[in-house]
């Protein structure tokens, strides 16, 4: 039993700054086109005066000054579970109307740990259903300030918005926090909350879960410390790996943490290169010894600068160092070999994340056996040797015994893969519309007409040549079959930067110049665009495109086409590294010769244009839910 009234209010409830809604409604708007939404902040306080008397503040903010606010008061008499679900579906249900109402897009909430202890789901439901990133605060009041005084609970939610704005930067993303050591602090030292236990244990099987619990109990019981080493906080596919087991294991009460070390643009140069080398993308490059060093000495400068002193995660365990150490790319190396000198039984595991040409480091003379040999040098004596699942990434000189098998993963509940309603997927479409104004790139008319993505960073393995001569060579196609203007798909090639990549704008200004050389016909229809750091707006294209193309000529597992797969999307990829493992060929994608764009136009007539191409959609489709 329930019931509420608002016990003061401005504006919230105020039509005099109300503008009604018509993006969903509307036949004015295309239905893709979202609106131009005001960005604002919100502030939730709770009061609980007794057991079946309460008040929830609410209080916005517009980056500058309080904008709005009010205070409902509820009484309720029932138990104290079915109250904390009534609290979150009561806030949840405001704030819906109250963003719809106003046309207003609540980029973040601070929520006072008060409400957060008693509505624990109410962050994960902002999160998931709102696409709000809700932040903890707690908020000190003034002596002899009452918490039953409804002013100040006004005040306090007020205070919450103010300190959730402080968290966020620039680009109205939550701001990459670091602290001492170069520690990177996840999710803002833990004061994002976007998911819960009970959200993780819903994505897995029973079996899964029980697994975890049981690894996680014994490093708990065993108070083992585990550390991350990894190049850059953000921007790659380790990154994104380390922000969620990061935020994993800190719900799961297992001590872990991540360093990173100082950036330097000349270093990520020479690592670059050496990526590309062991792959294979690059085989003319030779990189010399002085280069080599210089990697090492900037590892080893960081080592003593942030991890060796007093405390630091690379001492012995006995005088304050990790229990286990992570060294998660190949621009490190040189932490294996200073673990293992400051600490000879200490386990050090070493992930090699790319495709390792087996065939080229064996080769003598070669840039791969230079690069290689170097490298193993330095990691020979870990421990474990994680790669991808794939064979011939593991170069002979690697014992097997030691050898373990990890693909790439994500999160299904961060900003990437989460389901995002109609509403905050029109957002995240005005959002693409203006960057691809600013940077004066062409533009998607969906929903009006179709679209074909591959998202990816602008990488020369990434296959980006590839992917527009196979949409040319489909486009053709179109014209020959006499399709429709309206039926016949755009193309949209994107992604994230990062800042250990300084091959992305020369990878992006080769494919520019490209498009206007060769495809000049088809730009108008060509999307290529760099997008910020925003998970969700890279969520949207993919879950929004019709096919997804991934068409890499070197890969180590790519982990987009997991999320394209996750999203019930049909993907078109190459044959090549552990993309094969992904894909159930003719289930849920097809694979093609690595630099057949014939076969991946061919692929994407049947699904998009040949007579029985929505029958073959539906059941590709089907395959992946």
């Amino acid at each position: 039993m329930a019931s509420s009234e608002a016990q003061h209010a401005s504006g919230l409830q105020s039509p005099a700054f109300r503008k009604t809604s018509n993006v969903a409604e509307s036949g004015n708007n295309r239905d893709g086109d979202g609106t131009n939404l005001e960005e604002v902040w919100m502030g939730l306080a709770l009061s609980i005066c007794d057991e079946s008397d309460y008040a929830i503040g609410f209080a916005l903010h517009d980056g500058t000054y309080c904008i709005d606010f009010k205070v409902d008061r509820l009484k309720w008499e029932s138990s104290s579970e079915d109250k904390a679900a009534h609290i979150t579906e009561h806030i949840i249900q405001s704030v819906d109307d109250y963003r719809k109402e106003h046309l207003v897009k609540i980029i973040g909430t601070g929520v006072e740990l008060e409400l957060d202890r008693a509505a624990p789901d109410l962050c994960s439901q902002l999160w998931h259903v709102l696409d709000i990133v809700p932040t903890l605060h707690q908020a000190a009041l003034p002596e002899g300030a009452d918490r039953c005084d409804v002013e100040m609970i006004d005040e306090v939610a007020e205070y919450v918005a103010r300190e959730s704005l402080q968290i966020f930067g620039p680009t109205k993303q939550p701001r990459l926090r670091l602290s001492f050591r170069n520690e990177v602090e996840v999710d803002h030292a833990g004061m994002c909350k976007i998911a819960t236990l009970d959200d993780y244990e819903k994505s897995v099987r029973p079996r899964t879960w029980q697994a975890v619990k049981h690894y996680t109990g014994l490093m708990k019981e065993k108070k083992i410390r585990m550390v991350f080493f990894s190049a850059t906080p953000q921007g790659g596919g380790v990154a994104l790996m380390r922000h969620a087991i990061i935020r994993f294991l800190k719900l799961m009460g297992v001590q872990a943490e991540w360093f990173v070390p100082r950036p330097r643009p000349d270093i990520f140069r020479i690592t670059k290169n050496n990526h590309n080398i062991l792959q294979g993308v690059d085989t003319t490059t030779n990189v010399s010894e002085e280069k080599l060093q210089d990697i090492h000495d900037w590892v080893s400068s960081n080592a003593t600068r942030f991890w060796l002193k007093k405390n630091g995660p690379l001492l012995p365990p006995d005088q304050g160092g990790a229990d286990v150490i992570v060294v998660d790319d190949p621009q490190l190396p040189e932490l294996v070999k200073i673990a293992k000198q400051q600490s000879p039984k200490r386990p050090v595991i070493f992930r090699s994340h790319i495709e390792v040409r087996d065939d080229l480091v064996e080769q003598q003379g070669s840039s791969a056996k230079k690069v290689w040999d170097n490298l193993w040098e330095r990691i020979r004596e870990a421990d474990v040797f994680i790669s991808h699942p794939v064979r011939s990434f593991v170069p002979p000189q690697v014992d097997m015994a030691t050898v373990g098998w990890l693909p790439a993963t994500t999160d299904w509940l961060d900003g990437l893969n989460k389901d995002l309603v109609k509403w905050d997927t029109q957002f995240y479409f005005h959002l693409l519309r203006q960057t691809c104004r600013q940077q004066g790139a062409s533009e998607l008319v969906w929903p009006q007409r179709p679209y074909i993505a591959q998202v990816a960073r602008f990488d020369p393995s990434k296959g980006i040549p590839d992917v527009l001569k196979s949409y040319s060579r489909f486009r053709g196609m179109c014209s020959e079959t006499n399709v429709p203007t309206e039926n016949i798909p755009q193309l949209i090639v994107c992604g994230h930067g990062s800042v250990d990549d300084p091959d992305a704008s020369r990878i992006y200004h080769a494919s520019t110049d490209l498009i206007k050389e060769n495809y000049d016909h088809l730009r108008d229809d060509i999307v290529l665009v760099r997008i910020g750091p925003s998970d969700q707006l890279l969520d949207a294209i993919l879950s929004s495109a019709s096919v997804v193309l991934q068409l890499s000529t070197r890969e180590g597992f790519e982990v987009k086409i997991s999320e394209a797969l996750h999203k019930g999307k049909p993907v078109i990829a190459s044959r090549t590294g552990g993309i094969p493992l992904q894909i159930e060929h003719g289930k849920s994608g097809y694979l093609v010769n690595r630099g057949d764009t014939d076969a991946v136009a061919d692929r994407l007539a049947e699904l998009l244009i040949q007579e029985d191409s929505k029958e073959k959609y539906a059941t590709m489709s089907a395959c992946q839910r």
